[in-house]
C-alpha cells in the first residue's frame, strides 16, 4: 500500500509541475502590447539606413521583458508592397518563429510558407533592435502584415561563444 501512495504522490506532483511549466511558457511571460505603446511602432529600414515608421492599423501584438524573441505582431498597412520594395531593404533569411496558440492572429508556419513561395515579401524592420536580433516585417499584396524578431548572424555567432562576423558592432561585455 505505502509504495501505491508514495507512485500516485508523484505522479500528482509530476502533472502539477509539467502544468506549471507549460503555463508559464505558454501563458505567463506574455504581455499583450497597446497599439499606443512605443513598442508597437512598426518600422522598416529604407536603402539609406534609416529606420522609419509605417502606417500600421489594426495592430495586435505580444511581447516579454524576458527575451527579444517572443515579440510578434499582426497589423495591415495601406502601403503597397510594389513601392514597400522600391523603398525598404527586403530581408534575406526571413524565420517567423512560433506563437503561443492563443495569439491566433500570427501563424509562423503559414507565413514562413508564403514567404518562400513569394506571395509575402519580408522587410528589416530595424537590425540589432537588440544586439544581435533584427525586427522582421512580412507584408503580404492585400496588406496584412507581420512582425516578429529574430537572431540575426551577430547575435547567432556571439551567442554561440564565437567572436562576431567582420561588420557586425561590437558584442556587449559579457557575452
Amino acid at each position: 500500500m505505502n509504495g501505491k501512495l508514495i507512485a500516485g504522490f508523484i505522479v500528482v506532483l509530476a502533472l502539477v509541475f509539467g502544468a506549471g511549466l507549460y503555463y508559464t511558457q505558454v501563458y505567463a511571460y506574455y504581455d499583450r502590447l497597446d497599439a499606443s505603446a512605443p513598442a508597437a511602432a512598426i518600422r522598416a529600414t529604407s536603402f539609406e539606413g534609416l529606420s522609419e515608421d509605417i502606417l500600421a492599423e489594426d495592430f495586435e501584438g505580444i511581447d516579454a521583458d524576458t527575451s527579444p524573441l517572443k515579440f510578434r505582431a499582426c497589423f495591415t498597412t495601406p502601403l503597397s508592397v510594389a513601392m514597400m520594395t522600391e523603398t525598404f531593404q527586403p530581408y534575406d533569411r526571413p524565420s517567423p518563429l512560433i506563437a503561443p496558440s492563443w495569439f491566433s492572429c500570427f501563424d509562423a508556419k503559414r507565413i514562413g510558407a508564403d514567404l518562400e513561395a513569394g506571395r509575402a515579401i519580408a522587410f528589416l524592420g530595424e537590425e540589432n533592435i537588440t544586439y544581435g536580433f533584427d525586427r522582421v516585417i512580412a507584408v503580404y499584396p492585400d496588406g496584412h502584415g507581420y512582425a516578429w524578431t529574430q537572431a540575426n548572424r551577430c547575435g547567432e555567432a556571439v551567442f554561440d561563444g564565437k567572436p562576431a562576423p567582420a561588420g557586425c558592432p561590437p558584442a556587449p561585455e559579457g557575452n
